[in-house]
C-alpha cells in the first residue's frame, strides 16, 4: 500500500541526477573557522548553547538543495547504504544514489559537502559553548554542561576520525599527486581556543594525535559530566562516556595494518563499564517489535535524539528521518509507489535463525515463509501494510505511536545514538580478540538471554558454531543495530569486502559492487571548500572513489 505527497512535493524539483557540485550553493558554511565568542554569565543562555548540540544534529546545512539532508540521522543513513547491509529499492525519488553507486562523491560535489558541514556545524555548537564558559570561571551546573560539551564533540571527532581517516583498498593509491602519504590521516582539530588564523592553516593529524584529543575530550566529560543535572536521554551522561570511550579503543585497536591487543582490553572494559552504568537491560522482543513503540522510544537507549512536531524537519513533512527510514508511512519517500524501499540484504536476512525475533523486523521473502504470519504491521487509514511491502522490506523503525498517516505523530520520533546493546557486541569481540573463546562465550549468552522468540521451541538454543568467531559476533551486532549508521565503521575496522553481486542479490543492478577488502568509498573525500579555505590540506586529499568500481 503506497499513496502519494504530490502535494508535499509541490514546488519541489525531484532529480535522480546526483552530479551536484557546489557551486550550486549560494552561502557557504564556515567549517574550520574559529569558534564564535560568546560572553556571558547567564544560566538560561549557557542552557541555551546546551540545548542548540542536541538540536543542530536535525538541522539543514545546506538549504533545501538536497532532500538527504536532514541532519545527522541522514549522516547515519548515508553510512549504512555504503555497507552490503542496506539494499535500496531502485527509485528515481532516491537521492542517497551517489553514496549507494560510488558516482559523484569527490570532493567538488554538495554529497561531499553535506557530510562534511553536518559535523563541523555540531562541533561549531560545542564550542562554542566552551568558549563561552571557561571551566575554571563556572559553577557546578556549568560544568555539567561543559562536561556534556566535551562529550558532544568527542562523539563527533570519532565519528569524523573514522570516516575521514584514509585505509588501504584495493583500488586507490594513498600518495597523492604532490607525494604525500594520507595513510591514517584523519581531519584537523578545531576546538574553542583555535584563532582564525589558525583555521587558514590547519593541516589533517594522524590517528595517534586525533585519538589522543578524543580521548582528552573523554576525560574531562568523565570528570564534569556527572554534574549535569539535565536527566534528558538526549544529553549524554557517564555511562555514554564510558560507551564512547569503548568505541574510541575499538578504532585504536586496528589501524589497517597491526592489532593493539591492550586497546581492545580497553575496549572490553570500557563496554562493561557502560552497560553497567546505563542500568539498562537491552530492548525486549515486545519494545523491538511494537507496532507504536518500534525504535522510535527514546526511553530505551542509553543517548538519542528526540523530534517533536515543532521542529523544522517534522514540519517539512519529507525531509526527516521517518520520511527515510520507516516504510511504514503514508506521506513521505518511502511512500512512494516504486519509492526508495529501505531493505536488508537477502543473503543476510536468510543468515539469521527463524528463532531469533529480530528477523521479525523485516518482511520475510514470501509467503511460503513460516515467519510470514508472524510479521507485525503498522494499519493505516488507506490499507495494510502486510502484502503491500516487498521481501526484505524493513519495518524496524516504527512511525510516531504506530501512526502512518499523520505527519505530525508520525515523524514526532526519537532515534537512538548509543544503544546498550552496542556495548554487548564491543565486549563480547573485544574479549574474543584478548582471549579467543571468552567472546563466543559473551555472545552465545547475549542472544540465549536477549534474542531468542517467545515462541521458540522451549529447548531451542544460540551456539556459536562459526569458524571465525569474531566475523560472526560483528555479524550479529550488524543484525542488530541494522539502520543505527554503525557497520560501516566494522566494515572498514575491520577490512570487509562488500559483495552484492552474489545470485539473488536484492541491490539493484547500479550498486552491485565486490571490493576486495574495505571498500575505497569509506574513505570519505573532505570537501573542495573547506581545501580553498586551509591552504594546509593542499595536496593531502584522499583520493576520489568514484566509479573506481
Amino acid at each position: 500500500m503506497k499513496t502519494t505527497i504530490t502535494k508535499l512535493l509541490a514546488g519541489i524539483c525531484l532529480v535522480s541526477s546526483v552530479a551536484l557540485t557546489t557551486g550550486c550553493i549560494e552561502e557557504t558554511f564556515p567549517t574550520s573557522g574559529a569558534t564564535e565568542e560568546q560572553v556571558t554569565s547567564s544560566e538560561e543562555s549557557a542552557t541555551a548553547l546546551l540545548w542548540a548540540m542536541h538540536s543542530i544534529l536535525n538541522e539543514q546545512v545546506l538549504g533545501a538543495a538536497a532532500h538527504y539532508d536532514w541532519g545527522y540521522g541522514s549522516v547515519m543513513h548515508v553510512r549504512d547504504v555504503m555497507t552490503g547491509d542496506m539494499p535500496i529499492a531502485s527509485s528515481g525519488y532516491d537521492h542517497y544514489q551517489a553514496w549507494e553507486q560510488n558516482v559523484a562523491i569527490g570532493e567538488g560535489y554538495m554529497t561531499t559537502q553535506f557530510l562534511w558541514y553536518v559535523h563541523w556545524k555540531a562541533v561549531l555548537a560545542t564550542n562554542k559553548l566552551l568558549a563561552a564558559y571557561p571551566e575554571e570561571e563556572a559553577d557546578d551546573v556549568i560544568k555539567g554542561y561543559i562536561g556534556a560539551a566535551h562529550a558532544y564533540r568527542a562523539m563527533l571527532y570519532l565519528d569524523m576520525a573514522r570516516m575521514f581517516e584514509y585505509l588501504p583498498t584495493d583500488v586507490t593509491d594513498p600518495v597523492t599527486e604532490a607525494g604525500n602519504d594520507v595513510t591514517n590521516y584523519t581531519v584537523p582539530i578545531v576546538t574553542e581556543a583555535t584563532t582564525q588564523e589558525e583555521s587558514y592553516n590547519n593541516p589533517r593529524v594522524k590517528r595517534d594525535e586525533m585519538a589522543a584529543f578524543i580521548l582528552s575530550d573523554l576525560d574531562k566529560a568523565e570528570e564534569l559530566i556527572p554534574m549535569l543535572t539535565i536527566q534528558e536521554r538526549t544529553m549524554p551522561h557517564l555511562d555514554v562516556v564510558y560507551g564512547l570511550k569503548a568505541r574510541l579503543y575499538m578504532w585504536m585497536a586496528e589501524d589497517g595494518q597491526n592489532t593493539d591487543i591492550e586497546a581492545y582490553r580497553n575496549a572490553q572494559k570500557y563496554a562493561r563499564m557502560a552497560i553497567d552504568a546505563s542500568k539498562l537491560a537491552p530492548m525486549t522482543e515486545e519494545e523491538c517489535l511494537s507496532t507504536t513503540k518500534g525504535f522510535n522510544d527514546i526511553s530505551c537507549w542509553m543517548w538519542g535524539s528526540q523530534l517533536v512536531k515543532e521542529n523544522t524537519a517534522v514540519q517539512t513533512g519529507i525531509v526527516n528521518w521517518v520520511s527515510w527510514m520507516c516504510n511504514e508511512n503514508t506521506f513521505g519517500y518511502t511512500a512512494q509507489q516504486g519509492g526508495p524501499t529501505l531493505m536488508i540484504d537477502a543473503k543476510m536476512y536468510s543468515q539469521i535463525d527463524n528463532n531469533d525475533f529480530r528477523k521479525r523486523m523485516w518482511v520475510p521473502e514470501s509467503q511460503t515463509s513460516p515467519l510470514w504470519d508472524k510479521v507485525q504491521y503498522c494499519t493505516s487509514a488507506y490499507g495494510d501494510f502486510k502484502g503491500s511491502l516487498p521481501a526484505y522490506a524493513s519495518v524496524k523503525f516504527r512511525p510516531g505511536e504506530g501512526n502512518p498517516d499523520d505527519v505530525n505523530l508520525a515523524a514526532s520520533i526519537a532515534y537512538p545514538l548509543m544503544r546498550v546493546e552496542e556495548m554487548y557486541f564491543i565486549e563480547a569481540e573485544a574479549a574474543e580478540h584478548v582471549s579467543p573463546g571468552t567472546g563466543k562465550q559473551l555472545l552465545e549468552d547475549f542472544m540465549n538471554n536477549y534474542r531468542i522468540a517467545s515462541d521458540a521451541p522451549a529447548d531451542y538454543k544460540y551456539t556459536c558454531t562459526a569458524t571465525d568467531v569474531i566475523q560472526e559476533i560483528v555479524f550479529q551486532k550488524r543484525v542488530e543495530l541494522w539502520g543505527e549508521g554503525h557497520s560501516f565503521f566494522d566494515y572498514k575496522r575491520l577490512n570487509m569486502s562488500v559483495d552484492r553481486t552474489y545470485a539473488g542479490s536484492n541491490f539493484y543492478s547500479l550498486a552491485q559492487f565486490k571490493t576486495a577488502g574495505r571498500p575505497a568509498w569509506m574513505n570519505i573525500c573532505i570537501v573542495q571548500l573547506e581545501k580553498d579555505a586551509n591552504r594546509a590540506l593542499l595536496g593531502w586529499e584522499n583520493p576520489d572513489p568514484s566509479d573506481k568500481y
